[in-house]
């Protein structure tokens, strides 16, 4: 028998590494840098990966001083607009990668990763979105500094295309399981690629990144236009059925020889990511998404508000994705029965997510054109 004496299961992030679960900062922004909030989080609160995007990158041309300043220098040069964009997105991401260093390092790798997108217009175009990455990636000179790339048919191929060329990679904006898996498989034929080329795939990290908590949120809009009693109690069900079905295509492609030999070279699995935040924001529906979506070798991405909400308490429910997937297919078919399509759900949202994205980038660069021509004041 146990010991009646011994005390709580501990909560925090540290809990949710303890189930294997790397806790990611999403929505990096300079100020959490210049604060030293980051370094804190890392060495007290157990973070494992950070995440910047746009949307903090356009305000922080605006509103942080260091960017401000940064710009100023820029503009006496002079520097053009894109090549301003670039160095700011450069030392942001320089930064935070040195902060996450000891993580990587103590990980061999598998952790310690920051992650930085490319400009969202060129999600159809695989060879802009190529340049971009190697532009982005010489520029931060940092192992541990992934690109960001949406999963767009032509974002996956330029996935593979960087993996090949040694490019770390993470994956995003992916919002059904048959993409994950294509998104698995673009991973799979890089890193292949990559080990022809003579690549170190040790030195090669990669992650994923489902969008549970807009999957969730797409899903549970369409639910309440049904309005009938079946339909509302399938609300807040959609997360969780799609992590697992996704966790056990990521179970099946490292059960297969590709994966065999490309472990054996040295590569590290596509670390599973779950997207935690909604269009709508709120710290409490991602908390619950952490301590609900937990199996080892996973991790979950958190804003700010709900990092700190974990930090002070999470308490992951133990292994919830592994063997799961039948349940969760049952579940999706159920919703599916009612006349809310995955596919045709996952469709839109990446259209809006991919919008948005590409509003915020040019949000980006008009502020930076406005600094640089007011000298960086």
């Amino acid at each position: 028998m146990g010991d009646s004496k011994a005390g709580p299961a501990p909560g925090g992030l540290d809990a949710l590494a303890a189930e294997g679960v790397a806790p990611w900062l999403g929505g990096l922004r300079r100020s959490l840098l210049t604060s030293g909030l980051l370094p804190e989080l890392l060495t007290g609160a157990g973070l494992r990966g950070a995440s910047f995007g746009p949307e903090g990158l356009a305000a922080d041309a605006v509103e942080d001083d260091g960017c401000r300043e940064q710009l100023s220098l820029l503009a006496r040069r002079p520097a053009a607009p894109d090549t301003a964009v670039l160095a700011l997105c450069a030392y942001d991401l320089r930064s935070a990668c040195d902060v996450l260093r000891p993580a990587f390092d103590a990980g061999h790798g598998s952790d310690g990763c920051v992650s930085m997108d490319v400009d969202a217009a060129l999600a159809h175009d695989t060879e802009g979105t190529v340049a971009a990455a190697e532009e982005l990636h010489r520029a931060a000179r940092r192992s541990n500094a992934l690109v960001k790339i949406p999963a767009t048919g032509q974002g996956l191929a330029a996935v593979r295309a960087c993996l090949g060329r040694g490019i770390g990679v993470h994956v995003t904006e992916i919002f059904s399981v048959r993409r994950y898996g294509q998104a698995l498989d673009a991973c799979l034929d890089g890193l292949e690629d990559a080990r022809t080329a003579g690549h170190d795939l040790a030195a090669l990290p990669v992650c994923t990144s489902l969008a549970t908590g807009r999957i969730e949120a797409g899903v549970d809009e369409r639910l309440t236009v049904l309005g009938t009693p079946g339909a509302l109690a399938l609300r807040g069900t959609a997360a969780l059925a799609v992590a697992r079905l996704a966790y056990r295509l990521y179970e099946e492609r490292l059960g297969t020889a590709c994966w065999r030999r490309l472990s054996a070279a040295g590569a590290r699995p596509p670390r599973p990511l779950w997207e935690t935040a909604g269009p709508a924001g709120g710290a409490r529906d991602e908390l619950r998404h952490a301590e609900t979506l937990v199996a080892w070798g996973t991790g979950v991405v958190l804003s700010p508000a709900a990092l700190a909400a974990a930090a002070a308490g999470a308490r992951p429910e133990g292994d919830t994705l592994t063997c799961r997937h039948r349940e969760a297919a049952a579940l999706v078919a159920e919703v599916e029965g009612l006349g809310v399509p995955f596919e045709d759900t996952a469709a839109e949202l990446a259209g809006a997510r991919l919008e948005q994205l590409t509003g915020a980038w040019r949000a980006l660069r008009r502020a930076v054109r406005e600094q640089l021509g007011a000298g960086g004041r």
